[in-house]
């Protein structure tokens, strides 16, 4: 056992930086590939003279930094962030089909988006641009307190439990979702209820970075910081409130905490699913299951894998673009049987 955390340890960092040389390519490549494509030295020359007056870019100045440049950072960001939240979800409920989509977070935060965009802030005026983030925040975590009250009732949660729950929770979802988009009769609005039920991030804008940003920094850092606590739910809740942690005070403040990633994410990219439950098992085949190690892993895997599949949406079917929710579904359906495939045969049949 010590040898293997030996090991990981000595191996996360070679790992953080060939992942870091990964999303700086996926990135370049974020730049360079669409509708217009644009030589790489030439964006590599429109990067380094940055975003002020572009004395000699004209149009590719603008495509460049204007159009790809927040949506590539976009991207990165909430992959980032699903990633993280993800793997910590996971440690929170001890299952490895946990992710901020199967459980309904994604879909409660965007559900509370929806009603404010098309029924507008009501109490939640007071917060002015922030209505929208705040909104999605408190669909998602509702939808995981919900999900978790009906997976632990009478006392024990499995695997077929908590699916089962989250699948309920996100066809009430989906169905308010729809009812609103049917009351909807304005054309503007019924596009903004369908990007936030396929996930996109064409809408990528500068002035929209700074919050999902500052919520991927704050979140992270601070469950970084929780790294030993979340290792000790490892070992069981009996086990963890042995080694003296308050499980269920320490439970409720992460999902409080996971809750507000998730739903400031989703609020400026919509539900994109199993980025949270793909990325943190390739992560932990990698670096081993101790969170101060896996943690910042899977935020750089998640940051590569909707960089490039951000980059596949609007390039597969050029000139038409592909929701990249549609994407991260078709990649993360087969992995989702795979794994449940896996959990079955180790429980048996799921209860």
């Amino acid at each position: 056992m010590r040898l293997r955390a030996a090991r990981a340890f000595t191996r996360t960092p070679v790992v953080l930086a060939l992942l870091a040389a990964a999303l700086a390519a996926s990135a370049l490549a974020g730049l360079v590939l669409g509708p217009v494509r644009i030589p790489p030295g030439r964006v590599l020359d429109l990067v380094l003279a940055g975003p002020g007056p572009r004395a000699g870019g004209g149009a590719f100045g603008a495509i460049v930094w204007d159009v790809r440049m927040p949506r590539v950072l976009l991207g990165a960001v909430v992959g980032a962030g699903l990633a993280v939240a993800g793997t910590v979800l996971q440690a929170l409920v001890r299952n490895p089909l946990a992710d901020p989509f199967l459980l309904g977070a994604s879909s409660g935060a965007s559900a509370g988006a929806v009603l404010v965009i098309v029924f507008g802030a009501g109490f939640l005026g007071f917060a002015g641009t922030a209505a929208l983030p705040l909104a999605a925040f408190a669909g998602s975590m509702g939808a995981l307190v919900a999900v978790y009250a009906m997976a632990r009732r009478g006392g024990a949660m499995t695997t077929g439990r908590l699916i089962l729950a989250g699948v309920a929770v996100q066809y009430v979802l989906s169905a308010l979702t729809s009812l609103v988009l049917v009351l909807s009769a304005r054309p503007d609005q019924v596009r903004s209820v369908l990007f936030w039920t396929l996930g996109g991030l064409g809408g990528a804008r500068w002035s929209e970075l700074a919050l999902p940003a500052g919520a991927l920094l704050l979140g992270t850092g601070s469950l970084v910081a929780l790294a030993r606590p979340l290792d000790l739910l490892l070992a069981g809740e009996e086990g963890a409130q042995t080694l003296g942690l308050d499980t269920g005070r320490f439970r409720a403040a992460v999902f409080v905490l996971t809750s507000l990633v998730i739903g400031v994410l989703v609020a400026y990219s919509g539900a994109i699913g199993f980025v949270g439950l793909m990325v943190p098992h390739a992560a932990r085949m990698v670096v081993g299951a101790g969170h101060r190690a896996l943690l910042p892993v899977a935020a750089l895997g998640g940051a590569v894998f909707l960089t490039l599949a951000d980059l596949i949406a609007r390039t597969a079917a050029a000139p038409e673009e592909i929701p990249v929710g549609v994407v991260t579904a078709l990649v993360g359906g087969p992995f989702f049987l795979w794994m449940l495939r896996r959990s079955t045969r180790t429980e048996g049949v799921v209860g």
